[in-house]
Order: structure tokens, then sequence, then C-alpha cells
């Protein structure tokens, strides 16, 4: 029994251990002596736009001391007065008492702000505060540093029923209305200056009889699921021009999402599209570029009219969540285009219709996710929810001095009914199409030796893109794609994407090649 009872007092005596500091509260706590730890020296907020909240940003204290510490205050510089807002290891507020960090250990601030840059009677203002920690000799700062932006801000008004305004799409099968969130642009919003940036909420939409213009340097900023909307009877002139610096660009006219964020720099999806719906006409496209949306531009009708639905020069687009332009039975000249990254294709020309591109750069390398799309899709049809097809003449679809590349084996993607037009063409033009199972032998839309179809193809070749991954669809040095195009191409377009003058024969796709000095 005495050997028993000699694991039994220990075992006692651990248990009231526990059960005492368990049910401590007053642990001890030495006091700050100013040597914490900071996972920044500044936390840069980034660049917002005025009386839009931020994301959320985070700064890490480190007490490195082997004691635990507690600091008397923890707050902005600026108090309550201050525009950014704290959560400090998950208590929201301005200023805060007696923080305390154990012994090498660490907390979390998390800070946010939203301003109005127009007290500044400015368009741009740089905002700062910082986060100050403890008081006299002990005190230390965190500077917070905000690029605070003014905008023209577009958006639906709020009905009387507390509703927002709404636009009329159509009218389902079951007789119901289809509405997006939207509004019509008033004859002063119809021209877009490089003054401030425009952010819009939901669809401004282009009325009959109206043109929406948007002058060079304009920066255009979508929330999400927003976009414009081209109605019949109305027009899209977009008249950006070639800037001397290709880093500011500060001629090309950029439509993308409102999160001005670094992180959202290549988040595709982030809005909706630019829809120029049946019934517009003369849309006209120059130096403009399209990023991130979820279609980047949808073109539909046109057929029959003396001027294309668009004609869009000089321009790109990538990075959309599905297709970056898609054409339905419309109208389109596309010259020094580039159509790059997108979830699905870069370009498809669906449901017929009547297309040239000159120069052009059809290549998708996306890799944000699995693609089952080619680059480049044709077809007269399409099916139809409830089964059953749709199918218009595709009556000319040209393709002059172009690369149709990406990084999957099958680039290029036909779709005929078999009864309607189906008129393709490529003249000395670059394709991916390695159709190593040969699914497509015998197939004659795929008859690459038919001159009638394909003439001057270079099939499989290197085009040498300086960076696939940042959509930039420059050529190197030893691309096959130097030296190659028709000079027909370089008379129609005697100028590349960047302004360098095309020789005879020009280089394939929308940049011609220019050795490094």
């Amino acid at each position: 029994m005495r050997k028993a009872r000699s694991y039994i007092v220990p075992l006692l005596a651990l248990l009231l251990a526990m059960l005492w500091f368990s049910c401590r509260k007053d642990f001890e706590y030495a006091p700050n002596i100013g040597r914490l730890e900071f996972s920044k020296d500044t936390v840069f907020l980034d660049t917002v736009f005025t009386n839009i909240g931020s994301s959320t940003y985070s700064l890490k204290v480190y007490n490195r001391t082997g004691n635990d510490i507690l600091i008397p205050s923890v707050g902005l510089g600026q108090g309550t007065a201050s525009n950014y807002r704290l959560n400090v290891d998950g208590e929201a507020g301005k200023t805060f008492t007696d923080v305390p960090i154990l012994a090498r250990d660490s907390l979390f601030i998390f800070i946010e702000t939203t301003f109005d840059v127009s007290s500044e009677n400015q368009n741009e203002f740089l905002y700062t505060d910082a986060i100050v920690f403890d008081s006299g000799v002990n005190e230390q700062q965190v500077p917070l540093v905000t690029l605070i932006k003014d905008a023209v801000f577009l958006f639906p008004g709020t009905l009387s029923n507390g509703s927002k305004e709404s636009l009329l799409l159509g009218i389902d099968e079951q007789g119901n209305e289809i509405r997006i969130e939207g509004f019509l642009l008033e004859d002063e919003e119809l021209l877009f200056t490089n003054e401030k940036p425009y952010v819009i909420y939901g669809y401004a939409a282009i009325g009959d009889g109206k043109t929406l213009v948007v002058n060079a340097g304009a920066r255009v900023h979508f929330h999400e699921n927003s976009g414009l909307l081209v109605g019949s009877g109305g027009s899209l002139q977009v008249n950006g021009s070639l800037s001397a610096d290709q880093e500011l660009l500060e001629n090309e006219v950029i439509f993308e999402g409102d999160r001005l964020e670094p992180d959202f720099a290549n988040i595709s999806g982030q809005w909706g599209t630019i829809w120029l719906a049946p019934g517009s006409a003369a849309n006209t496209v120059n130096y403009l570029t399209i990023k991130n949306a979820t279609v980047g531009m949808l073109v539909e009708g046109g057929m029959g009219n003396p001027q294309p639905t668009l004609s869009i020069s000089n321009s790109q687009i990538h990075n959309s969540a599905t297709t970056n332009l898609w054409a339905r039975t419309s109208v389109i000249e596309g010259s020094n285009l580039v159509l790059g990254n997108a979830g699905n294709a870069s370009l498809s020309c669906s449901l017929g219709g009547d297309y040239v591109f000159i120069h052009s750069t059809i290549a998708n390398y996306w890799s944000n996710g699995f693609r089952i799309g080619a680059a480049l899709q044709l077809s007269n049809t399409e099916n139809v929810s409830g089964g059953g097809t749709l199918d218009e003449d595709l009556t000319r679809a040209e393709f002059l001095n172009c690369i149709i590349d990406g990084n999957t084996s099958l680039e290029l993607a036909l779709q005929a009914n078999g009864n309607n037009t189906f008129n393709f063409s490529f003249l000395n033009c670059m394709l991916q199409f390695r159709d190593t199972g040969e699914q497509f032998t015998g197939n004659p839309l795929y008859d690459f030796t038919d001159n009638s179809l394909y003439s001057g193809l270079i099939l499989n070749a290197e085009a040498e893109f300086l960076s696939t991954a940042k959509n930039d669809f420059r050529i190197g040095e030893n691309s096959a794609a130097i030296g190659a195009g028709d000079p027909q191409g370089s008379l129609a377009v005697p100028l590349d994407l960047l302004g360098v003058d095309r020789p005879s024969p020009p280089d394939l796709g929308a940049f011609q090649y220019v050795p490094d000095n």
C-alpha cells in the first residue's frame, strides 16, 4: 500500500497545480519597453477609389522577448478622426488599451480604409496615418499609406419601390420579362474623357440613335456583374491612340474591373462584358485593352448592313473567364488584334457571320484551370436549350497573316452543319494543330493541303512569344512567324500594334519582331 500511495501524492499535486493555473486570471505581464517588431515597416494599402472600401491588409506584431508584455495603448495616430479602421486580435476599433502579447508570440492587426477624396478638391490624394504603439520613450509607429482616386460613378437609380433600375432584354418562353440591373446613359454622360476614371455599376446602356465616345487615355472600371450594353440603333466609338510609354499606356483606353489592388491585376471574371446587341451598328474600336471580364466582347447581329457591326484595330482582349471575343451572326473587321488567354476561346465566331482578321494574334495559354475550347472556334450552328439548333450562314471567315496558337494540341475548332454556307480561309497563317489521335483524318474541313482553304500555312511551328503568362505575345528572334506574311497584309496594315513599320514580306501576327539594341 505504501508503494501505491507514493504515486497518488505526486499525481494529486499535479492535478491541483493544473486546476490552479486553469482558474488563474491575473497573469503577470511585464511593461512594454519599446522592443516590438513588425512584419512591415510601412503598410501600403494600394490604390482605391473614393468612397469605396479597400481590401483588408494585415500587420503582424512580434514580441521576441522572454516576457509576457502588455502594450498600454495601440491606436491610430489621428484617433477616432482617422479614415482607417483597425481590428486587433479580433476586436474592431481605432484605439485600444492594455493589449497583451505573450512571450515569443505575436498578434495580428488588420487594416482597412474608406476615404472621400472630394474633400481635398483634387483627383488624387495620398492619405496617410500611422498605427501608434505605446507613448513616450517606448512609442513605436508603423505608417499607413493609401492613394485615393476620384472617379465618375455611373450606376442605376433606385425606384420608388426600392428596387434598382433595370434594362429589358426580351421575353422568355413563358412570357416573362428578362431584365438586368442597368440604366440608359444620359446625353451628358455619352463622352468619356481621360480627366477622371469611370466606375460603372450595373449595365450602362447606349440607346437608339446615341453614340458613346471614349477619348484616348480614358480608364473605365466595371464593378462585379457590370458592363456596357450598346442597344439597337446605338454605337460605341473608342478613340484610343498609340502610347509613347508602353508601361503607362497614356493614350490607350483600358476597360477593366474596379479592384485596383495588385492582387486583382490578373483575376478573370471580375465583371461582365461589352455587349454589342443586335441592331447596334458602326461600332469602332482603336487602341483598347479589355481585361479580366467574363466575356471580353459579345458582338451580335449586323448581317446585311452596309457597315460592319464592329471594326476593331490595335487592340487587346485577354484574361476573360470564358471568351475574349464572341461573335454571333455578326460582321467584324479586325486588324492588329491580340486575343490572348481565356477560360474557353480566344475568338469564337458562332452561328455564322462575316469576318475578316488581318495581322492578328489569337493565342490561348490559359493556366488558371482546365480549358476544353480551342483558341479559335468557327461554326454556323448553335445548340439551344430544350433541344434543337439555330443555323445561319458563315458567309466569310478570312484570316490573313495571323497566328493561331496555344498550350493545347488542337487550337482550331470548325463546326459546320452541312446545310448552311461555311466559307473560311487561312492565308499565310501559323496554326497549332497536332491531331495525334487522327480523329480529324479524312475530314475535308481540316485538309491542310487544300489551298482553297489553307494557303501558305505554317503548321505546328514555334511562335516564341515573349511571355504567354503575362499575355505578352510579341515574338522572339527565332520565331517562325518572322518574314512569313503575305505582302498584301503589310499593304492593308502597314504599322504593327506598337507602330513599327512592316516590311515586305511582314511578320505574322499583331507584332513585328524588333531586335534588341
